[in-house]
């Protein structure tokens, strides 16, 4: 199997470089997704929140850190969706299958916000 042209780089370079293409990534994201755009806007309201209830520090811990983890299952799901599109578009049970099975991850990661803040809260 040939390995991609891009892989190395290392020591420092490689990290300044892989911190740019996240940022592009992020914008990418921003830009294409209506999903990961109102994940965002979700983030931005309840950090804050989590930030001014004062439930405690590992309250606070416990509230953000699932806000944070929807939006990395978000972004996993919708590079899966862009890689998967780009191999074909067609209407295959597979390629439904891979959409729909992040899809749920994300329900999933979403469902685990509203649990865990309902537990810190209640």
């Amino acid at each position: 199997m040939q390995e991609s042209p891009f892989k190395g780089k290392t020591g420092v370079k490689r990290v300044f470089n892989a911190f740019f293409y996240s940022l592009d990534g992020l914008k990418a994201a921003l830009k294409h997704e209506d999903a990961f755009r109102q994940e965002a806007l979700l983030a931005i309201i309840l950090i804050p929140l989590a930030l001014y209830l004062e439930p405690g520090t590992i309250g606070r811990a416990l509230m953000i850190a699932p806000v944070l983890l929807v939006l990395i299952v978000e972004l996993l799901n919708s590079a899966v969706e862009a890689a998967v599109d780009r191999i074909s578009m067609e209407n295959h049970h597979l390629i439904k299958r891979a959409k729909d099975m992040g899809s749920a991850a994300v329900l999933v990661a979403l469902i685990n916000v509203a649990v865990i803040w309902l537990i810190v809260l209640v």
